[in-house]
């Protein structure tokens, strides 16, 4: 895999000269063809991936009702652009400007989630401590959360059943499982949804 220069400067440290662009094209099973593009900074260490699949992809939605630990293996391919939500939890996680791709499975992603919760749980403790006086209540709040995340993980197919959807503007993602199911985003979701870091970095034009 051959890198190229990209003639932009970094979206982090604005350093000339030091973007490059590495691809790779893969066959992801029930997913097909498709261009893994990493962009990386020389100068600050920054990294980004993103899928580009090889067909043209609608925007829409995936869900997977999670009943099983056999469920938590269902693999998955999430892009830069796509918003992930568990609604029975009311938990969702909206891609930034520094929104990165993966593929994994349905227990990484949940991972995912509990590693978020416990970086805001910390930035919340760090306050208090900084600030005396500061309410506690925020740091209950995402403890409670965390609780409640990890109950319902180790619970599958017992006690606890919940959904996992994707949403995603561009299409790019998709949950690899026989029950998991599509829709098409309605118009008010596709207003309201970010899609993630710059297209324009991650051109497939570019990546070919």
């Amino acid at each position: 895999m051959d890198e190229q220069p990209i003639d932009i400067p970094c979206p982090i440290c604005a350093e000339e000269g030091k973007l490059g662009m590495v691809a790779n094209v893969d066959e992801i099973p029930y997913f097909g063809e498709h261009t893994q593009v990493t962009v990386l900074c020389h100068a600050c260490g920054w990294r980004q991936t993103d899928f580009i699949p090889a067909e043209g992809k609608k925007a829409g939605a995936w869900s997977l009702i999670i009943d099983s630990t056999t469920k938590l293996r269902s693999r998955v391919v999430r892009s830069s652009s796509c918003t992930v939500k568990i609604p029975e939890l009311d938990l969702e996680v909206m891609p930034g400007t520094n929104s990165t791709g993966y593929v994994s499975n349905i227990e990484g992603v949940l991972n995912r989630f509990v590693d978020i919760i416990n970086m805001v749980r910390r930035d919340v403790e760090r306050d208090i401590t900084l600030d005396s006086e500061g309410d506690n209540a925020e740091n209950q709040k995402s403890l409670s959360i965390l609780d409640t995340l990890l109950k319902s993980i180790e619970q599958v197919g017992e006690e606890s059943v919940f959904t996992v959807e994707f949403l995603d503007p561009h299409g790019h993602s998709m949950i690899l499982d026989e029950d998991a199911s599509e829709r098409e985003l309605t118009a008010e979701e596709l207003e309201e949804l970010p899609i993630g870091p710059d297209p324009a970095v991650f051109s497939p034009d570019d990546a070919q």
